[in-house]
């Protein structure tokens, strides 16, 4: 099994066996995992907010995180975070 080191290195799935047989062989590095779990030293305060989603959409997104080993609040988080940075980047 290899060990991922960067989120990045995380392709685009075109469906939900492409993205089962890459975890079937791929695992998240401990400190990647830790990473996306600690968040960033930013992020000392945080303000509630509410988003309101499709239920479906939901639940592939836990199912998602859950599969990563993450709360998925996190993850959403993490992608946000990592979005932000790529468009701030790409200016």
């Amino acid at each position: 099994m290899r060990s991922l080191a960067k989120w990045e290195d995380v392709p685009i799935f075109d469906s939900e066996e492409a993205e089962a047989g890459f975890w079937s062989e791929h695992r998240p590095d401990l400190r990647l995992m830790e990473g996306a779990v600690a968040g960033n030293s930013e992020a000392s305060e945080s303000v509630t907010i509410t988003i309101r989603m499709d239920p479906r959409m939901l639940a592939r997104i836990k199912r998602l995180a859950r599969s990563r080993y993450l709360n998925y609040q996190s993850m959403i988080k993490q992608w946000l975070s990592e979005r932000m940075e790529h468009e701030l980047r790409d200016r």
